[in-house]
Order: C-alpha cells, then structure tokens, then sequence
C-alpha cells in the first residue's frame, strides 16, 4: 500500500489538481484508493457506470472503443501522471469507452463520493477539467482537418495502370487502382475502413508473404523490412482512413487486395526514404503482392478477420449469458404460470424462463466455435485458381509458417487449393451460425415484450427498465425498445445469411466473384449481433424486475391447476371442472372442494405450487 504522503508528493504534479493547497493535496491524497490492475484488465468498460476519477501512478493503460463495424479503436495511450474517467464528475452516463492495463499498472481512485462531499476542492477541481476537455476537443478538431486535408492539397502525383494515366492527390497512400474503385464501386458507403479487423488481416497476410519471400530469396531485405514495418504500422491502428474501397464491389475482391497493396506500399516507400508513387523502389504488385492473387490473399485475410470478430461476438455473448444467469439465480423462488400455443398450461418458476434463455444461447456458442474453426483451412499460395502459377513450390508452407507465428492460430494449407479457391462452404456455415443465434435472440426478445405487456391490460410478470417515453400521443406509455430493437437486427441477420446462400450459389468454374457481398453480409451480421446484444445487456437484461405477487395470483387463479389433478381425480372430472370453472367464472380450488372429489388437505398438498414445478412420484 502506497502511504499518503507519497500520494500527495505525486498529485502535486497531476494538472488536474492545480491550484490546490498543501491542506487540499493532503485531503485528496487521504481519499485516494490504490488499485492494482494485471496486464489485459479493465479499469472500466464500455456501458458501465461511471465510478470515478483514475490517476495513473505507474504502468500503462490504453483508452479504446468497440468500433460500431468492427474490432477495437484505440483513441490513446496514458502512463504515470495522466488521468483518466474525468467523465463521472461531468455526468451520468455510461463509460462511452473502455480502459484497459497494458502492462502491471498501478492507480489512485477517486470516487463520486469525495466531490460531493468536499466541495471547494471539487470547483477548482471542475475548473481545471473544464480547461483540459477544452484542450482535448481542440486537438480532436486538429485531428479531423488534418484527417480531411488529402481534400485541400492542390498536389498530385502520376500513376498509371493497364487504363492508361490519373492523377492522385498526393496525401493519398492508396494509388490509382483504388481510385478507380472509389469511383466505380459508390454502393453502400460502407468502406472497408469501418472494419478494422479486415485491415488488420489483410496487413497480417502480406507481412507474412513478405517474410515467406524473403526467405525463398525472392525480396531483398531492405524492402522486406520496410513492408513489414508499414504492415505492423496498419495492425497498430495507423493509415486506416486510406481504405476508401465499398465493401461490395466487382472483381472479387481485387479492389480491396490492390487498396492493401498500394497504401502498404506507398508507405514502405517512406520507409525507405522515397516519395509516394516512385513504384520502381517498392511496387504494389512486383513485391507487396508477390506470390499472391487476390484469390488468395483476399479470402485468407477475411477468414482471419471472421476467426477473430467471432471470438468477440463469443465475449459479448458469455456476458450476455451471465446476466440470464443472474436473473435465474434471482427469481429462482417466484412461482409463475407457465404457457403453451399463449394459453394455460402449469406453473413454473421465473427462473425457469431466465435459464432457459441462458441454456439456448449457451449452445450457440459451441455451434460458432465449430464454425469458425473452418476459416483457419486457407488456399495461401494457390495464387489465380489454385494451381500455384507466379508461386515458389515451397511458398505456402513457408507462408503459412509465418501466419501462425503472426496470429497465433492453427492454420493449415487445404488440401486441394483448386477446390479450395472457388469453395465458399465455411462462410455459409458460419453464416447459418450467426443466423441461429439471430433468431433465438429474437425469440428470447419476443418473450421478454410478451411478459413485460400491459401494465394492465397484459401478462405484466416483469418489468423492463424504461428507456424513453413510448409515444408522441399517448401520455405514460413506455415501449420495450430494445427487445424490439433486437428483434430488428435479426431480421437484418436473416437476410444477409440468404445473401450469403445466393452469393455462394453464384459461384461458377474456379472462382466466385461473388465474395465481397458474402463478406459484407457477415461483418455487417457479426457487428449488429454484438451490438445488439450489448444493448440487450446493458439496458435491459440487467435491470428487469419482477412483479411476484401478480405471477402467483396468476398461478393460483389459473384453470391451468386442474392439469395436476389428473392422477386424483381422473381426466373426465378435471374436464369438467375446467369447464365449469370458465363458465361460472370460479376458481378451480372451490370445485374441487365443493364437489367433494378431495378433501382440502389433499387439495393444498397437490396444488402447493412448489409440488408442482418438479417430477414426483
């Protein structure tokens, strides 16, 4: 434990505490709570409530965000003296961000308690947050003109293709084959910058060729280790903004493989100390693409990219599991009716309902597991077709070498690379995958609006957590907006899965140029998912609550008791006291008893509801 006069030597020299005096400093530094964080852990998450005020005592620690189409986004990087989650004291919001240790880290923690309570302090405090988001905002304004300035500069530079001349602005990585693409492929909007992932692979995959071919002695070293540099340069989050290309476009994908191509190569002329465009030092094609295709390259990157954004999407459903867990846990003893085709049928518990949730979507998980695990057989050194053509006859075990040492994974050369280069098989498996967790997703959203319905007029057994007012004209009504939210996203999901079927169905002879609508359609699937479940989590698992008492007057008024009388009193006067009980608007307890068919401590015994939510002999 760090003593208080350490603390308040080394707050001294935070700026978010100027201004104060030794007896301020002394009081903050006695408020200060050490924490201790691990490598990979969270000081606070996206969605979570705000807690408090961070300052980073040693380590580091990287701010981030889950991108909305894909990957994480890192904003920063803080180490001592920096301070972070200034954001409580400001509002009451959820973390817009995630914080997460790099290495062993070390923090002193002020909660929202001490601002509160000390409040001279907290206004010099407020004061000097108001002046750094000031300075924060200025600099992200900075950053967004200079993101925008490859649209100010008059210069430009020469290049030319099979087409013949263009000029290219000179900001630009990318080159004049990209540009084409920007022009010809204006679809969706969405670019492959809105998947980061995508670009990373892409970057793990020419780094991997360019290692592959300098070993076979077919690049030289000093261009070798510029192309790598520019690929680790794309992994870490830089040149991002240059991949401009729609994710759905002609060519198979060969408008984003030459996007990859030109800005890793453009950059690698950096590297070398040469200018944008002098080609002849480091070429797009001659050496970043050497030994490669589109056809190759291309879907080995998107596989990459689907095997991680997978791992993600299994996170954020663990937690989601989690949360159902929690609730089983927690209505465990609230006995409610249970209901078949919407009627009647026999008493169960709450948490029945949350553990059946909770035990669905645990499948699911398996079933993505499996799935994925197709994407790590690639055709890395199959080149056009399969056949190898402008390949070293030992490029793909070498290139697949370095893509495990790269990534990690256990990837594998498939076995017929002809085969393999026009089979798109693992994408609709993975993407009926996605499409059943879909669809139980919204199942589960189906179920949650039908229980929460009413207040008055429905079935009214919980209670989702109110996130806006419902409507415009009716004063009071509050919608369940984020089951129906889900519910949308699945439809979404359900049919980019048949995009997907049509997609790979269009294949024809020994490629499917229908590849860039398949991998959009799965992204896009993957992204709204864990969006979705996310919110599902976030603003309403968590905080749904139950009416009890209205589910066991429920359970005890319902004609659905009599199913338990069968072993007592026969099928025929179980019918007839269910009828009876509907028409004379009677409970089926009082029939029972006053037709003398039990005695009322027989009756009390059958139809306790806790004897009833189990097998018995």
């Amino acid at each position: 434990m760090i003593n208080t006069s350490t603390i308040q030597s080394f707050i001294k020299g935070i700026e978010l505490f100027k201004g104060l005096d030794n007896r301020e400093y002394k009081t903050v530094a006695q408020h200060c709570k050490t924490r201790n964080f691990a490598p990979g852990s969270f000081l606070f998450a996206e969605n979570a409530p705000r807690e408090g005020v961070f300052i980073i005592y040693e380590g580091k620690v990287e701010l981030f965000k889950t991108s909305t189409y894909g990957g994480e986004t890192r904003l920063s990087l803080f180490g001592p003296y920096d301070f972070i989650g200034e954001g409580a004291l400001t509002g009451d919001s959820p973390h817009s961000t995630s914080a997460r240790a790099i290495n062993k880290t070390t923090v002193f923690a002020l909660d929202e308690a001490f601002f509160r309570e000390h409040g001279p302090i907290s206004v010099k405090i407020f004061s000097n947050i108001a002046r750094v988001i000031s300075r924060r905002m200025r600099q992200a304004n900075a950053h967004m003109v200079a993101s925008a300035a490859q649209y100010e500069s008059g210069q430009t530079r020469s290049e030319h293709d099979l087409l013949g001349y263009r000029q290219v602005p000179n900001e630009f990585y990318y080159g004049i084959q990209t540009l084409r693409a920007t022009e010809n492929f204006n679809i969706s909007g969405v670019t492959l910058n809105f998947y980061p992932l995508l670009i990373n692979s892409l970057a793990t995959v020419k780094k991997a060729a360019a290692q592959a071919n300098h070993e076979l002695g077919l690049l030289e070293s000093g261009i070798t280790k510029a192309i790598v540099q520019a690929c680790d340069e794309l992994t870490n989050g830089r040149f991002h903004f240059h991949f401009v290309v729609d994710m759905i476009q002609g060519g198979a994908g060969t408008s984003t493989n030459m996007n990859a191509n030109e800005v890793i190569a453009n950059r690698a002329l950096e590297i070398l100390g040469h200018k944008k465009g002098e080609y002849e030092f480091c070429h797009p094609n001659n050496h970043v693409n050497l030994s490669q295709s589109t056809n190759d390259a291309y879907p080995t990157s998107v596989k990459l990219a689907l095997y991680k954004s997978n791992e993600t999407l299994i996170q954020v459903l663990q937690q989601l599991i989690q949360s159902l867990r929690m609730r089983e846990k927690e209505f465990s003893h609230i006995i409610k009716m249970g209901r078949t085709q919407l009627q009647d049928a026999v008493p169960m518990t709450l948490g029945h309902t949350f553990g059946s949730f909770a035990t669905s979507l645990e499948e699911e998980i398996h079933r993505l597991k499996d799935n994925a695990r197709l994407f790590l057989s690639i055709n890395m050194g199959g080149t056009a077709i399969g056949t190898g053509i402008n390949a070293h006859p030992k490029y793909s075990n070498i290139v697949v070498k370095y893509l495990r040492e790269i990534t990690g994974l256990d990837i594998q050369i498939a076995p017929n690379l002809v085969e393999a280069t026009q089979d798109t098989g693992s994408f609709v498996m993975y993407s009926s995958a996605i499409k059943s967790l879909a669809i139980k997703l919204s199942k589960i959203s189906n179920d949650l609006r039908l229980l929460s319905s009413g207040p008055r007029a429905g079935i009214n057994e919980i209670n989702l957590p109110p996130m806006q007012p419902g409507s415009s004209i009716m004063p009071g009504k509050v919608n369940p907006v984020i089951p129906e939210v889900v519910n949308q996203i699945a439809f979404k999901v359900i049919g980019n899965d048949m995009t997907v079927g049509l997609a790979s169905e269009a294949g024809q002879l020994e490629l499917n140029v229908m590849e860039p609508v398949i991998v959009q359609s799965l992204f896009e699937s993957i992204e709204m998912l864990k969006n979705g479940m996310n919110t599902l989590l976030f603003r309403c698992i968590n905080f749904i609550t139950a009416n009890e008492d209205h589910c066991r007057q429920m359970v005890e008024n319902s004609i659905g008791l009599v199913t338990a009388l069968n072993p007592y009193i026969g099928y025929e006067n179980a019918t007839r006291i269910a009828k009876e009980a509907l028409e004379k608007n009677k409970r089926v307890y009082d029939l029972v008893l006053e037709q003398d068919l039990l005695s009322k401590k027989e009756l009390d015994q059958i139809l306790d509801p806790q004897n009833m939510i189990r097998p018995k002999q």
